[in-house]
């Protein structure tokens, strides 16, 4: 299984909900990979507790690499890290992807995330892929790679205007490039059950028909100090009622596709 989590709006979540339901996969038995593919690096800060400039070697390496023929190339798995953390594993991102991106869109360079993880499909049960926040060279890549799209929604009405034209976006790549895609789910985050606008905003999607996955992901500061400590909250506070949300949450995607 192949998992994106994208949405074109920034600050909903997106690395936050990646990396703990990746260390979920991981801590129940299965292979795992996370792939961060922002500049921002957030998801490889995260599991790896330093920077993309910290790390040997990094995503813009290979896709470095894609844009310049080598006699002797490095194997896809030279990119792939060990976290602190077991059967979890990270290609790390780079702030040098920014300035990779326009190369590689006039190189046509579109399908190489793609055949990377082909190339590993034997080595994992299942990859999550954290993206920018825009519709660019990277998430295209990764929605192209992907077998199914998480997006991440943070109740308010900007996001919901938001959310009509990515599901367009994510309808049109499926298209014209990956019909296996599909649109796994809307991940409610920062939810408070107490006030009345996320209520009424998350039962208006509901209503339409729109695939909002269960539990929503309430809002905590708990996760800034797991951000802070590098640890996702499954390794933080496997108690706490947010690490407890994050695990009901990787069991409904589970039962629906068995990783």
């Amino acid at each position: 299984m192949r998992r994106v989590v994208f949405n074109q709006k920034g600050g909903v979540g997106k690395s936050t909900i990646t990396c703990n339901l990746a260390a979920i996969s991981a801590q129940q038995g299965l292979r795992t990979l996370v792939i961060d593919l922002d500049p921002q690096g957030n998801s490889t800060h995260y599991l790896l507790g330093a920077p993309g400039e910290a790390q040997e070697v990094t995503l813009a390496d290979f896709f470095d690499q894609t844009l310049n023929f080598k006699l002797n190339p490095k194997a896809t798995t030279d990119f792939v890290l060990a976290s602190p953390f077991e059967r979890l594993h990270v290609m790390p991102s780079h702030p040098q992807l920014e300035e990779l991106q326009s190369k590689l869109e006039s190189r046509y360079k579109i399908y190489k995330l793609r055949d990377a993880l082909d190339e590993l499909a034997d080595q994992y049960d299942c990859i999550y892929i954290d993206t920018p926040p825009a519709l660019n060279f990277y998430t295209r890549s990764a929605l192209i790679a992907a077998n199914a799209c998480l997006i991440p929604f943070d109740c308010d009405d900007f996001s919901r205007r938001a959310l009509y034209a990515l599901l367009e976006n994510v309808e049109e790549i499926k298209a014209d490039h990956n019909n296996k895609l599909a649109v796994e789910g809307i991940v409610v985050n920062q939810y408070q059950a107490r006030a009345s606008l996320p209520q009424k905003v998350v039962q208006e999607l509901i209503e339409e028909g729109l695939p909002v996955l269960e539990p929503y992901l309430s809002s905590s500061i708990k996760i800034k100090e797991s951000h802070e400590q590098s640890k996702p909250m499954i390794h933080l506070d496997a108690r706490h009622k947010l690490s407890q949300e994050f695990v009901a949450l990787h069991d409904t995607l589970a039962r629906k596709y068995g990783v």
